[in-house]
């Protein structure tokens, strides 16, 4: 992928296909990998119908390449180092203070534009630097990591916890049966 353009399409099994690249489509995709409710799979198909425009024309022993290369456009092809890292961000939740993070970068309303590409959102995002966003993040990953906070830190996270914390997503299966234990704890269950 040339990083120095801003694709607007993708070469799967020798054919050039169109890709949506806004990044509205892109967090779309993300949100549905933080979705629950959503089979690994199911959320792999997701993520080639919103990204690739032709999804339905492509034949499935393409479906493996297609999978690499969209996971190489949304990461912008940075490569991982295969780490793993603790979970300290949640694009729809963390989204009233990224927006504002990303409009000061750019300096414009990211939601009033038509059409911004994904890369430039995201390069603008990398960008962010002293923010709420970033006190934030700086707390979560203390937190994550079990490092000590210090008083400022301790004074910030307690005023804002409901930003600060992350919320967990259950399906609709395990929210089921959570009530149904909470029934039965509660004498109302059969």
């Amino acid at each position: 992928m040339e990083v120095w353009e801003l694709p607007t399409s993708i070469v799967v099994g020798g054919i050039d296909y169109e890709i949506r690249t806004d990044f509205r489509a892109i967090l779309d995709i993300l949100k549905t990998f933080n979705d629950p409710d959503f089979e690994n799979d199911e959320k792999w198909i997701v993520c080639l119908t919103i990204l690739y425009v032709d999804f339905g024309n492509m034949p499935p022993q393409d479906y493996e390449e297609a999978i690499e290369k969209a996971i190489e456009f949304i990461d912008m092809g940075i490569k991982d180092d295969g780490k793993k890292q603790p979970h300290v961000m949640d694009w729809e939740q963390d989204a009233p203070v990224i927006i504002p993070s990303v409009n000061r970068v750019l300096g414009k309303e990211i939601r009033a534009m038509q059409y911004l590409h994904w890369w430039t959102f995201l390069g603008a995002y990398m960008e962010i630097g002293e923010s709420l966003f970033s006190q934030i993040l700086s707390v979560r990953m203390k937190k994550a990591k079990g490092k000590k906070l210090e008083d400022w830190e301790r004074e910030f996270y307690k005023e804002n916890k409901t930003l600060i914390d992350l919320d967990v997503k259950y399906s609709e299966e395990e929210l089921e049966e959570q009530k149904r234990l909470n029934d039965l704890l509660n004498g109302k269950g059969a």
